[in-house]
C-alpha cells in the first residue's frame, strides 16, 4: 500500500505542509498548517468511483489500467517527532 506523508515545515514566512517536494500554501500559524494537513490527509481516505485510466510515465510511454476507487493510500501528518492522525471528515463527525 502507498503511504502519503505530509510534513509540517516553515515556508514563505509562515508554515506549510509538504509532500515530497511540493508545498501547500503558506499559513500564518503552525496550528493552521497542521489542521489543513490533517484535513487533506483525511480527504485522501475518501474513495471514489472505479474507472479505466490512462497515464504517461517519465519516458513518455502511455499506460492504461483499472483504478479501484476504494484503493486509497495510508496517510500521516508529521511535525518533527510529533505525529497527527487525520481528522475525521465524514458527514456528521
Amino acid at each position: 500500500m502507498v503511504k502519503v506523508v505530509y510534513e509540517i515545515v516553515p515556508h514563505d514566512g509562515g508554515w506549510a505542509y509538504r509532500f515530497r517536494d511540493v508545498y501547500s500554501e503558506a499559513f500564518p500559524t503552525h496550528s493552521e498548517a497542521v489542521e489543513a494537513a490533517r484535513i487533506v490527509a483525511a480527504e485522501q481516505q475518501v474513495g471514489g468511483d472505479s474507472a479505466e485510466i490512462s497515464w504517461q510515465d517519465e519516458s513518455g510511454k502511455w499506460h492504461e489500467e483499472y483504478a479501484d476507487g476504494g484503493d486509497r493510500p495510508e496517510t500521516e501528518v508529521i511535525d518533527g517527532q510529533m505525529h497527527f492522525p487525520p481528522v475525521d471528515t465524514a458527514p456528521g463527525a
